[in-house]
């Protein structure tokens, strides 16, 4: 996959910058579409919804009560929809317990990256409505959103960090330079994930399942289980973005950071302000 939306993008990008940028927004729908193609509708349906929204409140610069009621209504319907996804089946349980009832839960699956994407096209929002950000090219904005290094896990993304980039022409032009920092910094997440936090794994759940389980666990087995788990997140998620980084690298754009050395912190307000900080 990689290999040729890099070739893809690079041919098209010498030729038209548009049209490299479609082909980049159509191969990270592919990309999505890996996991489940049945999510592919409501991705691009939240992608129009807030597109035209976005252009909406751009709109309305001059009538601020209108921008911001439109703001309001398109936060509430982003958070409706991943609320719906994420704690339907959480409210459904708790009901039932609370009121004796047996209302049948909805078995959701939860779609990939649903958080990822709901959070960056808000920020876009409150963006337009600050006059920050402005995007009125349909397949920028799908670009901006779909970006398949930082769809499935962050980092977060504020319009004006990614997409001026690609209104430079040397974006669209292959650096080996911009090739080897990639890959060196997504093998360094691809070690994260693949060594340090799975091979953390193996410790953290067996002291989980225990617990869950109602078994005693000596003093050290707790730490243990815990502190394994502490640096299986930590290297999981942390993994991740350097992975996204780095392949975002390879196509000539940066990424900000999303995870500073948080364990090095030395009060919890500098460890929240070092963890995922997009």
């Amino acid at each position: 996959y990689l290999p040729i939306t890099m070739v893809g993008f690079f041919w098209l990008g010498a030729r038209s910058k548009l049209a490299a940028a479609w082909w980049l927004a159509i191969a990270s729908l592919v990309f999505y579409a890996g996991w489940s193609w049945r999510y592919v509708p409501l991705l691009l349906c939240s992608v129009g919804f807030n597109f035209v929204f976005g252009s909406l409140i751009a709109r309305s610069s001059q009538r601020p009560l209108a921008a911001r009621v439109l703001l309001a209504g398109a936060v509430a319907a982003n958070l409706l929809l991943l609320g719906y996804f994420k704690y339907a089946d959480f409210f459904i349980a708790n009901w039932n317990w609370a009121f004796h009832q047996r209302v049948d839960p909805l078995h959701l699956i939860l779609p990939l990256g649903i958080s990822f994407f709901t959070f960056t096209q808000i920020a876009f929002l409150v963006d337009t409505s600050k006059g920050i950000a402005t995007e009125p090219r349909f397949s920028h904005y799908l670009l901006f959103v779909t970006y398949f290094p930082h769809l499935i896990a962050g980092p977060v993304l504020h319009h004006k960090e990614m997409m001026p980039q690609f209104a430079q022409a040397q974006t669209y032009r292959p650096h080996w330079e911009n090739v080897s920092v990639g890959l060196t910094i997504f093998i360094i997440g691809l070690f994260k994930k693949t060594v340090l936090a799975d091979g953390a794994a193996p410790y953290a759940t067996p002291i989980f399942d225990a617990a869950a389980v109602g078994q005693t666990l000596t003093f050290f087995e707790a730490w243990g289980g815990a502190l394994a788990y502490t640096f299986q997140l930590y290297f999981d998620f942390s993994g991740y973005s350097d992975m996204a980084i780095g392949l975002s690298r390879m196509f000539g754009v940066k990424l900000p950071l999303n995870f500073h050395s948080p364990y090095k912190a030395t009060n919890i307000v500098e460890f929240w302000r070092r963890w995922h900080m997009t």
